[in-house]
C-alpha cells in the first residue's frame, strides 16, 4: 500500500470533468489525502471520489458546496441543475445530509469546517508521514 500523500490546501475548483478524472487517478492510486486549507467547489467531489478512510482534515481545512454552473450565452454563470443533481450524488450521505440541512446546492457557497467537519472526517497532522509506518532498514 502506498504512504504517498496528496495535500489539499488551496483549490478555488473548475470544471466538473477535470475534477473527476484527476480523483479517480487518486483513489486508485492509494494515496492518502490531507485538505489543510480551501477545497471548494467541484474540488468538493474528492470526498466521492476517494474512500473515506484515506481522507483526513486538518485544523485549517475549509469545504466550500455551491451549485453547478456553466457560462451563458453572455459570458455570465447560468445554473446547471443537471450538473448540481451529479454533484450532490457524488456526496457521501453524511455530506449530502450537512448540504441538505443549509438549503441545499445554491448560488451562495456553504462551508463545512471546524468541528462540524471533523466530526465526518478523521483528524490529520502536516506531518502525516510520521505517523505512517517507517520502512525497515
Amino acid at each position: 500500500m502506498s504512504q504517498a500523500v496528496v495535500r489539499i490546501a488551496d483549490d478555488r475548483g473548475g470544471k466538473i470533468g477535470v475534477y473527476v478524472d484527476r480523483y479517480q487517478d487518486l483513489r486508485t492510486s492509494g494515496e492518502t489525502v490531507i485538505i489543510d486549507g480551501l477545497c471548494a467547489s467541484a474540488c468538493t467531489i474528492v470526498l466521492g471520489k476517494v474512500p473515506h478512510d484515506r481522507i483526513c482534515v486538518t485544523s485549517h481545512a475549509s469545504l466550500g458546496f455551491h451549485a453547478a454552473w456553466d457560462y451563458g450565452d453572455n459570458g455570465r454563470p447560468v445554473p446547471n441543475p443537471e450538473a448540481t443533481h451529479m454533484l450532490y450524488l457524488m456526496y457521501p450521505p453524511a455530506v449530502r445530509r450537512w448540504i441538505s440541512e443549509r438549503g441545499g446546492l445554491t448560488r451562495r457557497m456553504i462551508f463545512l469546517r471546524g468541528k462540524q467537519l471533523q466530526a465526518l472526517y478523521k483528524p490529520c497532522y502536516l506531518n502525516a508521514q510520521a505517523s505512517a509506518p517507517k520502512p525497515a532498514h
